[in-house]
């Protein structure tokens, strides 16, 4: 107790998840090749909704083909060019579609190496419409201009596909739905007016296994932007048929609702994982809503059976409770 009628709590919550469509086929395809001019082009069709799927992919197909980033050049999400990514849903994209960048990079580069006959310890360079490869004390240049290009213009491609290996489910609900789990917990720490029946966020703590954090900055946005929706989910967010149909009256979190976010980032390589990275998008809203419910609870002393846990739920869970004295 603070002696201002206000108390704080402390609250815990983990959370499983499966990465990608469950027992269901789930191929992403890549194509990356080499211009002319010296461009890799990346043909990749996911779909970036904000999470940095753009980037992560290049990140990781620049990566297996062991050219600097900026040497990329992006075909994102058009039909009329692009091989299917499938759908942006299903914490899928890094994993999956990842997956399928991390093998084309690979192909295209044992396809460069094989042309100049070097060993997979080669280095590829980019300099213009040159492709330098170094072995040693050896150095072995390609002048792409020099070789034929294909309908899309690449002189050196790659297509890869990656379907994450998933069993149905048997009568008995056993099999393997997904071939990846992510794991995580979070800890809020909050105070409760128990007068008024508010809120106050102080801060939460989100620790979650990623496998690999390909971009670290894009994880930590990734639990920043869970942890909101799932505030919202636990302390504001209800549709009432005829009162909240527009955002006016549905209430979200605004940057005012977040608290301080202390990302503990737990990478542990999965072996299945392009660079050993797992999906995170839908993992971080799982804890946050229960982990505040058992903040709550450890404030008050009441249990909130419903959410969002409104002041007014909150007051009359605690009248409730008094009322039983």
């Amino acid at each position: 107790a603070t002696g201002t009628g206000k108390k704080r709590g402390v609250g815990v919550a983990s959370c499983w998840y499966g990465c990608g469509n469950t027992s269901l086929p789930n191929p992403s395809t890549i194509k990356i090749g080499i211009s002319p001019s010296g461009d890799v082009v990346l043909h990749q069709g996911a779909v970036d909704i904000g999470q940095g799927s753009n980037t992560v992919i290049t990140q990781i197909c620049a990566d297996a083909l062991g050219v600097p980033l900026e040497k990329f050049r992006l075909k994102s999400a058009d039909t009329a060019i692009t091989p299917d990514a499938g759908k942006t849903s299903a914490s899928r994209q890094t994993f999956v579609t990842g997956k399928a960048a991390e093998k084309a990079g690979r192909a295209l580069r044992e396809k460069i190496l094989r042309f100049a006959n070097v060993s997979e310890k080669a280095t590829i360079a980019l300099d213009g419409p040159n492709v330098s490869i170094r072995e040693g004390d050896a150095t072995r240049r390609i002048d792409l201009a020099t070789l034929k290009a294909d309908a899309d213009g690449l002189v050196f491609v790659a297509e890869e596909t990656y379907d994450p290996p998933t069993l149905p489910l048997d009568a008995k609900g056993q099999g393997k739905p997904y071939a990846v789990y992510g794991y995580g917990a979070q800890i809020a720490e909050l105070e409760v007016d128990l007068k008024l029946g508010t809120v106050k966020l102080i801060k939460i703590t989100a620790a979650h296994d990623v496998g690999k954090a390909i971009n670290p900055v894009l994880v930590e946005g990734q639990i920043e932007g869970g942890i909101a929706q799932g505030i919202g989910m636990a302390l504001m967010e209800e549709y009432i048929p005829g009162r909240t149909e527009n955002l006016h009256d549905y209430l979200i979190p605004t940057i005012g609702d977040v608290p301080p976010v202390e990302h503990i980032l737990v990478e542990v390589p999965d072996p299945e994982g392009p660079f050993g990275a797992k999906g995170l998008g839908e993992h971080v809203l799982i804890p946050t809503a229960p982990a505040i419910l058992n903040a709550i609870r450890h404030a008050t002393g009441v249990l909130v059976t419903k959410v969002p846990a409104t002041p007014s739920r909150i007051l009359a869970a605690i009248r409730e409770k008094e009322a039983r004295r």
